[in-house]
């Protein structure tokens, strides 16, 4: 724990969408423990579209596509300067590289458990052991090691109106695209749910990305919703930056999502949240103030595929296989939706 405030913090903690809101709540802890330390935060483009503006944070952007030339013009923007501290909040190892041209004096990783890829090679002090099960409580122990009070978290993101006028309209928000297909619920069941929405007096509004996949997702499931349905029910998917979209999932009276960005967003914007869970741990990664909320098979798929608790395995674990999601049934789903709308 150091005894002083620092000058200068460098932050590295590239992606994803949902990992960055979790570190977020830590940038944005370390800001009121230390309101003069000057906060530099390189992230991804992407991830730099929505937090890009952050107040009294520089945003260094890293456009990976560009491989060693991307990180040539991120040591470019920081030459000459050498921070106090580099948090180094991301263990991939394109990551790590990048971090050898910035000058730091303490570079900061995680406990030797949980710093993977070779992580520990490129940083001079390490996190302690860590029994944190969720990724934001681990991002949270960078902030402890820099002596501010851990917290309940707390974010604040700038935002843009939605580009449609809703707040006027109670609507529920169905985001069904999570980053691989598997990850995906059934089509027919975000159907049934948001049939089940409209039933309980409620407009459904689809959010996602632009991708042909996550567009054909959304008409598979809008084409199989009833005809009073599809009068209700608002595509948005393509349709919204994710600023837009952070104001789309603020004013939602909840949100149903498997493991993906808009969960976490919706949790930074202080929505509810029914995360939909099969092939990773939601007590790791899922949507923070709503995980009463989840519903998961996971705890049951880990014990068949490797004959133990997820108390004894290794944190990080995953399973595997391709149909894991349709074990989420429809009346869990409804019965979890009825507990949030009713509570």
């Amino acid at each position: 724990m150091i005894k002083a405030s620092p000058n200068s913090i460098c932050v590295l903690r590239l992606s994803a969408i949902g990992d960055v809101c979790h570190a977020l709540a830590t940038v944005q802890l370390i800001q009121r423990t230390y309101p003069d330390t000057k906060i530099t935060w390189i992230m991804g483009k992407i991830e730099a579209q929505l937090l890009g503006d952050l107040p009294d944070v520089e945003v260094v952007v890293f456009d990976k596509s560009q491989g060693l030339q991307g990180m040539k013009a991120v040591w470019r923007q920081l030459a000459g300067r050498k921070f106090d501290y580099l948090l180094h909040m991301q263990v991939a190892l394109r990551a790590s590289v990048l971090t050898l041209g910035i000058k730091a004096k303490v570079k900061l990783g995680f406990s030797w458990k949980r710093a993977k890829e070779g992580q520990w090679l490129f940083t001079n002090r390490k996190l302690p052991n860590s029994h944190s099960s969720h990724v934001l409580d681990n991002f949270a122990d960078f902030a402890g090691y820099l002596g501010c009070q851990v917290t309940d978290p707390s974010w604040f993101i700038p935002t843009e109106p939605s580009p449609l006028p809703l707040q006027a309209t109670p609507y529920v928000v169905i985001s069904p695209a999570a980053s691989k297909d598997e990850r995906n619920w059934l089509s027919e069941r975000y159907a049934a749910i948001a049939d089940y929405a409209v039933e309980k007096g409620y407009h459904v509004v689809l959010c996602g990305s632009p991708a042909e996949r996550e567009r054909k997702l959304a008409l598979d499931i809008v084409s199989q919703c009833r005809e009073d349905t599809q009068k209700q029910l608002i595509d948005l998917v393509g349709k919204t930056n994710l600023k837009q979209l952070c104001s789309v999932l603020k004013q939602a009276e909840l949100v149903i999502a498997p493991d993906s960005g808009p969960a976490h967003i919706a949790t930074t914007q202080g929505t509810p949240v029914i995360g939909l869970y099969a092939h990773s741990n939601p007590q790791r990664t899922g949507p923070y103030n709503s995980l009463h909320w989840v519903v998961s098979v996971y705890d049951q798929v880990v014990q068949e595929q490797y004959g133990k608790p997820v108390s004894e395995l290794k944190w990080a674990t995953r399973v595997k296989g391709k149909n894991l999601m349709e074990r989420i049934t429809l009346d869990q789903v409804q019965k979890t939706f009825d507990a949030i709308v009713d509570n």
